[in-house]
């Protein structure tokens, strides 16, 4: 019921808005971005503009680094072809063009206008069905590893291993269950950095909950609890963020490791604590104390070599160690099923066939959440947020700067592809080693992708009421976000 409010309120409050800049605005183009827009379109209904000599923002180097960036928003110079619709003057000289009629604006009501083109609906609906698409291949891979797994024994190794500490944490959740350890192995996907092996592993683990859910409709409370640590994200090494900072030309790609780290295992615990605190978990156990403080030490100790490494060594380390780890699961799951004399391919066989059907049954839970999120980006709704945020900063003194890295945080929990987008187009906007671009780069990766997760998570099992989920994730992600604010101050300033 909660993602269907909220899914109906992202659509009505994105058509209102756009429907505002059309109609007051006299933004005659937006209907057509938000229906047939591409993000690579970048000449769907241009402005031309004409700008005073030497006028830029501050942020730019020169004039012309300034025009190009524009351009990737649909703003070009005008030239004897085609006439400014849009002056740009300074301050001093707005009154008088206001007073001869000319269309003008200040450069700072300019810069408002600035709108990043974003796929309208039916680009996004292909987009979501591809996204199902590849995911097939990679879930029948995985689902059809995690059915060896379980035939040799595997899984139930896992779950009598990491048990004491579930035991505590999933109090409903029977004792040496196989969802133990389809859950950790998801865990360790997450935190190795390995998205594309985290989901099916996450799939199946929902699926095995899903067996033990007494009101197959409703989210159980071990399937919240699951959900809400899957989403905060919590990983080791932001390997895809540092290689982003790299290709942009960063002086220090690695600056942001530290803060990345911190910020994702805070918003892990927090994920935990605020599910534990509503389903009424005592988390002062000696077994939870046990667990949590042993892997903060492991943290810690791998925080302590990465940090002398440089970029591209803990890029190699980092490749070593994620797909090492992948290879080292087929052997071990291939190996040990070998000398169990399994039937080891049938049992692949098997489990892949769920993975197949698995991706598929997705597809209309990640169109509808992906619309929604298409909706409230092409409407403007997000830059008229960031807008009023950074003015209401302002009025009460507070320093700006964060401001312009908050779209990466208030994308990220809609989608994971968009806030990686943003991040990326905040660095090259405002520069990688600005403060907007590490503060970027520290809230991509600081959480998971709240609502894709919900949306795919449960709706591979037909989960439709998810209880007070989205509520617990958000707030985690809103203890993401203040925590990666407050450590860019801390470490860049």
């Amino acid at each position: 019921m909660a993602l269907s409010k909220i899914w109906s309120s992202f659509i009505i409050v994105s058509l209102l808005v756009a429907s505002f800049q059309c109609f007051v605005l006299s933004d005659d183009g937006i209907f057509n971005r938000m229906v047939i827009g591409k993000a690579d379109d970048q000449k769907l209904n241009p402005i031309y503009y004409s700008i005073q000599q030497d006028l830029y923002p501050s942020k730019f180097d020169n004039q012309p680094d300034f025009i190009e960036y524009a351009k990737g928003f649909s703003f070009f110079i005008a030239d004897s072809a085609h006439k400014a619709q849009l002056i740009v003057f300074g301050n001093g000289e707005l009154q008088t063009a206001l007073m001869q009629s000319q269309s003008a604006v200040s450069l700072k009501q300019f810069e408002n206008k600035l709108v990043r083109q974003a796929d309208g609906i039916i680009e996004t609906c292909t987009v979501a069905v591809n996204i199902c698409i590849r995911l097939i291949g990679i879930m029948t891979l995985f689902m059809g590893l995690m059915s060896i797994a379980e035939k040799a024994g595997g899984v139930r190794f896992l779950s009598r291993l990491i048990g004491p500490f579930f035991s505590k944490l999933f109090p409903d959740l029977p004792k040496n269950h196989p969802a133990t350890g389809h859950m950790m192995m998801n865990f360790s996907a997450n935190l190795l950095g390995l998205d594309n092996a985290a989901t099916p592993f996450g799939i199946k683990a929902m699926q095995s909950l899903q067996e033990i859910n007494p009101e197959p409709d409703k989210a159980s409370n071990a399937q919240i609890m699951f959900l809400c640590l899957h989403a905060s994200g919590l990983t080791l090494i932001p390997v895809s963020i540092i290689a982003a900072r790299a290709a942009l030309n960063s002086k220090s790609p690695t600056d942001i490791f530290i803060p990345c780290l911190i910020a994702t295992f805070v918003a892990t615990i927090a994920a935990m604590s605020l599910v534990s605190l509503k389903q009424k978990i005592n988390l002062f156990q000696k077994t939870i104390l046990s667990w949590v403080g042993f892997t903060s030490l492991i943290i810690t100790g791998l925080v302590m070599y990465l940090v002398q490494l440089q970029t591209a060594e803990l890029q190699s380390f980092s490749g070593i160690l994620s797909n090492g780890i992948i290879l080292l699961l087929f052997f071990i799951i291939v190996g040990v099923a070998w000398y169990r004399k399994i039937n080891v391919f049938d049992a692949f066989i098997e489990g892949a066939k769920g993975g197949f059907e698995t991706a598929i049954k997705i597809i209309p839970y990640l169109v509808g959440i992906l619309v929604a999120i298409s909706l409230l980006r092409t409407s403007g709704t997000f830059d008229w947020v960031i807008a009023g945020m950074k003015t209401a900063f302002e009025w009460v003194g507070f320093d700006t700067r964060f401001v312009d890295g908050l779209p990466t945080a208030l994308i990220k929990p809609l989608s994971g592809s968009g806030a990686r987008g943003m991040m990326i187009d905040t660095m090259k906007a405002f520069s990688p080693d600005s403060f907007a671009g590490r503060l970027a780069c520290i809230l991509q990766g600081s959480s998971d992708t709240t609502f894709y997760v919900v949306a795919v998570y449960f709706g591979a099992v037909g989960i439709k009421n998810s209880r007070y989920t989205i509520s617990l994730m958000l707030v985690a992600d809103l203890v993401g976000i203040i925590t990666s604010i407050a450590l860019c101050y801390l470490f860049f300033g």
